[in-house]
């Protein structure tokens, strides 16, 4: 094929009209095709469904956040959108589907609240199905209260992982029809903010990023019980970089050999090798993003290639990838793109 769509969650509180669109040309190594792919405020988080038909984004509606279904042309990859529910208050900031198309999950920063969606055949969204409010807080100044800032599902598809900063707790719910029920909570470290997760394709390992401390939990998976265990932390920033960093995201490769992390301020991307009986980490380098504030980056669908977005200098780039060493090349930077947060492939 050679030729990937991409789309790009961001902020429109300067330049930006919504949710762009590219084209990365794996054959050629380069980014083409920059637009606006739907009008949108405040799309800062985006997600593709399995089937590559639907795109969902976190969305504000003059007082009002939710979420916006779109379906995807499958040709041109164009979006139209299908319906939104939303309801008082700010808008989500992650939003994630299940394999099946069923069930579209939030986590909302400022409300404290993960909701629950069902959705209809042709993905539109059909009713909230739950709404849970969480308490707590932590011992940073920004941890005054709750701060949901991941919902999303396990491989197994049986439960929903929550994530909230404020607190520092991760927390698993059972979800049946959309329905969620609280079956474990781990605590990190306080002060630590962990923001994003994601799972080894194993099913055993787990990688937290922690906003706060700058760090990546591994973490064991137990997939009977839905309970997370720390088994290593490891920081994402030097020892003697002493400005202010913020963690961002937190990605894995299809073979579960390299772990990548955001780092805003650092404004890099820590590159980790996984152990592959423990799961464990070590640090193989840092490699700058060529701009500021990486919020978020995604690995394109051959792996051979990583975008970041660099949300305060208005750029994406594109990295080469070394699949041996797991090392990133700087092959394209300064990609205009206004405010991008969140970047995501239709699937291979």
């Amino acid at each position: 094929m050679g030729k990937y769509n991409g789309y790009i969650g961001t902020y429109t509180k300067e330049e930006s009209k919504g949710v762009y669109r590219f084209i990365l040309d794996t054959k050629k190594g380069e980014i083409t095709d920059v637009e606006l792919a739907a009008e949108l405020s405040n799309p800062t988080y985006v997600t593709i469904s399995s089937d590559n038909k639907n795109l969902y984004a976190v969305a504000k509606e003059s007082d009002n956040g939710g979420v916006t279904a779109f379906s995807i042309q499958e040709e041109t990859g164009e979006l139209t959108v299908l319906n939104s529910l939303a309801s008082p208050g700010s808008p989500p900031c992650h939003v994630s589907v299940n394999e099946t198309k069923t069930n579209v999950v939030t986590a909302n920063y400022h409300t404290t609240k993960v909701e629950s969606y069902l959705t209809n055949k042709d993905g539109s969204l059909k009713t909230e199905a739950a709404s849970v409010e969480h308490e707590g807080n932590g011992p940073h100044d920004r941890q005054e209260k709750p701060h949901m800032h991941f919902a999303g599902f396990t491989p197994d598809q049986k439960y929903v992982i929550a994530i909230d900063l404020g607190s520092d707790r991760v927390h698993t719910y059972a979800v049946e029809q959309g329905e969620l029920s609280k079956v474990h909570t781990l605590k990190t470290k306080p002060g630590s903010g962990p923001r994003h997760i994601t799972f080894h394709p194993n099913g055993h390992f787990a990688y937290v990023m922690t906003e706060l401390s700058s760090e990546v939990l591994v973490l064991q998976y137990n997939a009977e019980e839905g309970s997370l265990t720390e088994l290593q932390s490891i920081p994402t920033i030097p020892e003697d970089f002493n400005e202010t960093n913020d963690g961002s995201a937190v990605h894995i490769t299809a073979d579960g050999k390299f772990i990548y992390a955001g780092n805003r301020g650092h404004n890099s991307i820590a590159v980790f090798e996984v152990e592959k009986q423990t799961g464990k980490l070590s640090f193989v380098e840092w490699t700058s993003t060529e701009g500021n504030w990486p919020r978020d980056f995604v690995l394109d669908p051959t792996e051979k290639f990583l975008v970041a977005s660099n949300q305060k200098s208005n750029t994406i780039v594109l990295f080469d990838r070394n699949e041996s060493s797991g090392k990133l090349t700087l092959r394209q930077a300064n990609i205009k793109v206004p405010e991008p947060v969140c970047v995501k492939f239709l699937h291979a």
